[in-house]
C-alpha cells in the first residue's frame, strides 16, 4: 500500500510575535490566540494534531471594523463539524481574556454544545469594557474553566505553537518579574469569579 501525501505543516508564531504580545510587559492592540483540540477515547484525552494552530484579530483601519480574536476561532471551530456524539475538550491559550461580548459567545457555544469542554488561559485580563467581570463570570458558570498563565503555560506555548527557526527547540525566555506578575494575575481573577471587587 502506498504512503499517503505527507500531512501539511502547520503554521507557527514567530518568536518575537510570541514574546511582544503575550508578554505581561507590552500592551499591545493585537490578541493572539493559540488553540488545541483533544478528544476523549477510552477515559483519555487524544490529541487531534489537525485541529491545532493559532490566529489573531483582524482589523480594519479604513472601515473602522474591529473583529476580535474569539469570533474568527468559532468561526473556524464550526467549519470542523465536531461529531456530537463524542467529547471533546478544547484549550485556548490567548494574549487578553474575553471581552464581554467575546464572553458571551463562548458562552453560548458552550450551552449549545454539551459535548465540548473548554479551558481557557489567558496571558492578561482585558478589562478596558464595562461589563469584563460579568462575562469571565458567566464563562465559569457555564462550565468553562477560565484561568491565567503561568510559566508552564507560556513554556508550552513557546514549546508547541512558535517557529524557533532551529533543529532543537530552544528553552522559553521569561520576561522579569513573570512569575510574581502571573501570580498577581491569577489572584485577581480568582476575585472576580469569585464576584468580588476589583
Amino acid at each position: 500500500m502506498a504512503a499517503g501525501p505527507a500531512p501539511e505543516a502547520r503554521p507557527l508564531m514567530d518568536e518575537r510575535t510570541f514574546l511582544d504580545n503575550f508578554s505581561h510587559l507590552n500592551y499591545l492592540n493585537e490578541t493572539y490566540l493559540c488553540y488545541e483540540v483533544d478528544r476523549m477515547q477510552d477515559d483519555l484525552w487524544i490529541p487531534l494534531d489537525e485541529y491545532k494552530g493559532f490566529l489573531r484579530n483582524k482589523s480594519s483601519y479604513r472601515t473602522w471594523e474591529r473583529c476580535h480574536a474569539e469570533p474568527i476561532f468559532l468561526e473556524r471551530m464550526a467549519s470542523w463539524n465536531l461529531d456530537t456524539e463524542l467529547r471533546y475538550r478544547i484549550t485556548v491559550f490567548i494574549s487578553w481574556s474575553p471581552c464581554p461580548d467575546c464572553a458571551n459567545d463562548l458562552t453560548k457555544l458552550l450551552r449549545e454544545n454539551r459535548h465540548v469542554n473548554l479551558r481557557i488561559f489567558a496571558a492578561r485580563i482585558y478589562d478596558w469594557y464595562q461589563g469584563y467581570e460579568a462575562g469571565l463570570r458567566a464563562l465559569k458558570a457555564a462550565g468553562a474553566e477560565v484561568a491565567m498563565m503561568t510559566f508552564q503555560e507560556f513554556e508550552y506555548c513557546w514549546k508547541n505553537f512558535v517557529d524557533h527557526k532551529q533543529d532543537e527547540v530552544e528553552s522559553f525566555p521569561p520576561w522579569d518579574n513573570l512569575v510574581v506578575r502571573s501570580e498577581e494575575l491569577s489572584q485577581r481573577l480568582a476575585g472576580i469569579l469569585q464576584n468580588q471587587e476589583d
